[in-house]
């Protein structure tokens, strides 16, 4: 049975960095198309960004574009997610998880267990 486990979420300060990343077991990344998606608190899910790693194309939510660059390793099955310019409604857990169709407005197929990230001085 496949897995997506996330990682690399944190405490850091507006303005600043993070990258995730989604580390596929069981099955192939490249496979699947691959979003990012976020629950701030209280908040519903919202698609974040989304790749396919045989072309290479991406997506991104327009609260996120130019801040935020999605990638993959097909030799590593990961797919990461490079966060800069974080801002207090950034603050969410993310998940990563394969997808029909590389848009953020796809519903996820396989859903990773999440990673916290939290914005704030």
């Amino acid at each position: 049975q496949g897995q997506l486990v996330e990682s690399g979420g944190g405490l850091v300060q507006p303005g600043g960095s993070l990258r995730l990343s989604c580390a596929a077991s069981g099955f192939t990344l490249v496979n699947y198309a691959i979003c990012w998606f976020r629950q701030p608190p209280g908040k519903g899910r919202e698609g974040v960004s989304c790749i396919t790693s045989t072309d290479g194309k991406t997506t991104y939510a327009d609260s996120v574009k130019g801040r935020f660059t999605i990638s993959s390793d097909n030799a590593k099955n990961t797919v990461y997610l490079q966060m800069n310019g974080l801002e207090p409604e950034d603050t969410a857990v993310y998940y990563c998880a394969t997808t029909g169709l590389r848009d953020v407005g796809a519903t996820p197929i396989h859903l990773g267990q999440g990673t916290q990230v939290t914005v704030s001085s």
